[in-house]
Order: structure tokens, then C-alpha cells, then sequence
């Protein structure tokens, strides 16, 4: 199997990463076994989740089945373009909490996220894991190995400290509200009792955008990924455009895996595009039962974030 992966123009060269059926294994400081090939092209894809089934397979019989489904039907029916707009508007005054990157990271070994088939481990593991993973194949890449800690952080919005929004409202896969619902978006069938389904102004290709406009103009369903993005934009951090592209859309699948919603894009975002499709391997493999050693990974996180972000923040 050869995996192809268009690597942006940072001094980077096209990888071509072919992973053989002869693999090893890689340990890195936490203790997170990455199966490696013998000839090191990089992470290695595995063929099911953690229940045994392909990866983000909505159909696939598992005890997991229906409550992901009903999960989608919520969040077709209640996600609006009004209700996005109110969210953003509320939760971007970021007056909830002062703490760090780290205290945040802490607070996530309560959740588990309901609307993910391929995972039920509290989110600490899955950001560790993705991290980990990331490194191994980029090490020079820093910001990309913080970025691949801290991307699900939003997901602290499910706690009651931060409102305990139901999880149609933090989780999932996002798309654009104000143009129409694309046929790729898993579950499409619900948006039908969405109250933007048979707004004029909302249900064409472009919808109230002009093709080009730019993702950053676009109000896309409400969650954790906007969420973090703001934090992160708000408190000024360092992290380079691809970062922040990566914490705002890792979850806009309808984009990145079916290339919907290309005609909004602008020249930037195909730029950024790049990286969230090499990250996004990361953060949808790596979810695996291996255990990370926290305490031996949190100095090398800790230097990153201390690099890249202030000491506190406000959420």
C-alpha cells in the first residue's frame, strides 16, 4: 500500500511514504508505540479502530451505532446559522476561566466524545497519541506536534464550567452554515427539519457567500473547533496560519475528505489544506488502546507551549 502525501512548500520535499507489511516498532518517551516500517517511511495506517472496524464507518454494526446516529440528527436539526452566530458571540468574550494550556489539557480526562465511532477513551489519550504520532514523522515540526496536543481542547465545552453544552453543540464533524447542506456531510438526511433547509437565502451552492471569499468568512457549525480557535487567536498565540487552520476546520470532513466547499476557499486556505490533510491522518489513526506515559511526555509539551503560548489564557 503506498500512501501519498503532498507535503507544503516549506523546504519540505513530496513524500512518497510506502509502508511495506513487514513493520517494527517505535517507542517514543511516553512510552506510545508507533508500528514502524524497516525502511522508516513513517506512520504506519492501521485497518481498524478500536472496536474492531474500519475508521469513521457510520453503517458498521458496533454498540456505538445508534447513539452516533442520533448524535447527527441533533446537531443537523439544531445547528443553524442563527444559533452559531449567538455561540460565537457568547463564547468568544472569553470570560469563563483563566488557566493554561496544560490545566486545560488536564480537564479533558472527564470527556469522551459521543459522536466519534472509533473511539471511547477520555481525550487526554487521543491528543497525547496524536501528538506523539506526529513527531515521530516530523520532528522538526514542532508547532505541528503542539498543534496535534492541544486540537480537541474545545472539547471542555461539554464541562459545566463552560456551560455543559450538549454534545451536538461541541463535537462531530462541521460544515458551513448560510449555503446549502452538501450531500458528503455524514447523516444529511436530518438537515431536513433544519430551519436554514428551506431558507432561499441559504440553500444554493454559494448561499450568502461569493465563490473564493475565503473560509475565514464563512460561519461554520458550532464546536469545539471554533472554539479552541478563538482561544488560541484571542490570546495571541504564535502558532503559524497552518496551525490555527488545522484547530479551526480538523473536523470540516465534508472539506478535507470529499472536497466539498472548495469554491469558498481562497489561496491561503489551499495552502493550509495541505496541512490539515497530512494531520488529519494523525488525528484519525492514531486512535488506538496504547497507554501514553503523561508525566514523561509533559516537559517536552510543556517547552512547546511555553514557546507558542502565554503562560495563562483566557477561555
Amino acid at each position: 500500500m503506498t500512501i501519498l502525501i503532498e507535503q507544503p512548500e516549506r523546504g519540505l520535499q513530496a513524500v512518497d511514504k510506502k509502508v511495506p507489511s513487514e513493520t517494527r516498532e517505535l517507542v517514543l518517551d511516553g512510552g506510545f508505540v508507533v508500528p514502524e516500517n524497516t525502511n522508516n517511511a513513517g506512520f504506519f495506517v492501521p485497518e481498524s479502530n478500536s472496536f474492531g472496524h474500519s475508521f469513521r464507518d457510520y453503517e458498521a454494526e458496533s454498540e456505538r451505532k445508534e447513539s452516533v446516529e442520533e448524535f447527527y440528527r441533533l446537531n443537523h436539526i439544531n445547528q443553524s446559522y442563527d444559533f452559531v452566530k449567538r455561540m460565537r458571540e457568547e463564547y468568544g468574550k472569553l470570560n469563563r476561566v483563566e488557566m493554561s494550556i496544560w490545566e486545560c489539557c488536564e480537564l479533558l480526562n472527564d470527556v469522551v466524545d459521543e459522536s466519534d465511532p472509533d473511539l471511547d477513551e477520555p481525550q487526554i489519550e487521543h491528543l497525547l497519541q496524536t501528538a506523539e504520532a506526529i513527531r515521530k514523522d516530523y520532528p522538526d515540526e514542532d508547532w505541528l506536534h503542539l498543534t496535534g496536543l492541544i486540537h480537541d481542547l474545545g472539547k471542555v465545552l461539554l464541562l459545566p464550567s463552560f456551560g455543559g453544552l450538549p454534545q451536538w453543540a461541541v463535537v462531530g464533524d462541521t460544515h458551513p452554515l448560510g449555503c446549502a447542506f452538501d450531500e458528503s456531510i455524514v447523516h444529511h438526511k436530518y438537515f431536513k427539519d433544519n430551519p436554514d433547509y428551506n431558507n432561499p437565502a441559504y440553500n444554493t451552492k454559494n448561499g450568502i457567500y461569493t465563490e473564493g471569499c475565503g473560509l475565514n468568512n464563512v460561519m461554520i457549525s458550532w464546536g469545539h473547533d471554533d472554539y479552541m480557535y478563538l482561544v488560541a487567536k484571542e490570546n495571541k498565540t504564535t502558532l503559524p496560519s497552518a496551525g490555527l487552520f488545522i484547530i479551526r476546520y480538523h473536523s470540516f470532513y465534508p472539506l478535507h475528505k470529499s472536497g466539498a466547499y472548495k469554491h469558498l476557499m481562497n489561496e491561503e486556505d489551499a495552502e493550509n489544506l495541505k496541512w490539515l490533510q497530512i494531520f488529519n491522518k494523525y488525528d484519525l489513526y492514531s486512535k488506538s488502546k496504547v497507554r501514553v506515559d503523561v508525566e514523561k511526555v509533559k516537559p517536552y509539551y510543556q517547552s512547546l507551549i511555553d514557546k507558542y503560548f502565554p503562560a495563562k489564557l483566557r477561555w
